[in-house]
């Protein structure tokens, strides 16, 4: 059998990177001069054919990210506002998981999704969702290290977050919309009203919960590292009838921290 002849690559010239890649995401843009095809022949066509690979993948990449943006808009509409993101915004990193980190603030200025106002905030979840996947692994707080503090000094524990928790706040109900756009199943009109969410992973599972009113000034509280004596009293100051137990409980359930720690602290308002 004869063995197969490897060609060695052709060197190219230091600057040929940058002009070869500046004008991927740009359609109307020239085939840089560096482009040529065999025997040095200008290599439109091919290059043609390698940008709009370029910008499919990127797209692609965006309707992975958003996947319940786009069930919201439909595949047209969203191609077509991916692809102007796409020529605006080239890829800092070569992991496409990266890829769309400004997206939302994109969506936000898109004359077209302006009768959406929410439509971006749905984008900030979807990010966060991604975000709390890809965290490093930590051990979730078990309730049983709760139990076994002395009630006198409760309110001197600080919370650390874990690596995959993340907190979003909307003025619009951006954590439902996304529940009902992230599978396949039925939608339904929904009440404008501002919305607090809970992003954690659990076992590989992430989760999105929509929190109770005064829930979100707490987590945040405790997120910031203030003392949980702190924490309740910032949250009962913002909602009256804020639910002590239940919030403790729904953070221990959803893994939103790894481990406490005891810390001194002054509490100007209970």
């Amino acid at each position: 059998m004869r063995s197969a002849e490897i060609l060695p690559l052709r060197p190219q010239p230091p600057d040929f990177a940058g002009p070869f890649s500046a004008a991927l995401l740009s359609p109307d843009a020239a085939t840089p001069a560096q482009v040529t095809g065999p025997h040095g022949k200008r290599a439109d066509k091919r290059y043609n054919v390698y940008r709009n690979n370029v910008t499919v993948s990127l797209i692609a990449a965006l309707a992975s990210v958003y996947p319940a943006v786009e069930r919201i808009t439909g595949t047209d509409f969203f191609r077509a506002m991916a692809r102007f993101h796409v020529r605006e915004t080239p890829p800092a990193s070569p992991l496409l998981f990266e890829y769309g980190r400004d997206f939302p603030d994109f969506v936000d200025s898109y004359d077209y999704a302006a009768d959406m106002p929410w439509l971006s905030d749905v984008a900030r979840v979807e990010r966060l969702w991604l975000d709390s996947y890809h965290a490093a692994d930590a051990p979730a707080l078990r309730p049983e290290a709760l139990s076994a503090v002395p009630p006198e000094t409760l309110g001197l524990l600080t919370f650390k977050p874990h690596p995959a928790t993340r907190l979003f706040s909307s003025t619009h109900p951006a954590v439902t919309i996304f529940a009902m756009n992230r599978g396949a199943g039925p939608v339904g009109r929904v009440d404008d009203r501002p919305e607090d969410g809970l992003i954690t992973r659990i076992d590989d599972e992430v989760t999105v919960r929509l929190l109770a009113p005064g829930d979100a000034t707490f987590l945040s509280a405790l997120l910031d590292g203030q003392c949980l004596a702190t924490a309740v009293a910032a949250a009962f100051e913002t909602e009256p009838a804020f639910d002590l137990p239940g919030a403790i409980g729904e953070m221990i359930a959803a893994g939103a921290f790894s481990h406490i720690e005891m810390e001194s602290c002054h509490v100007e308002h209970v």
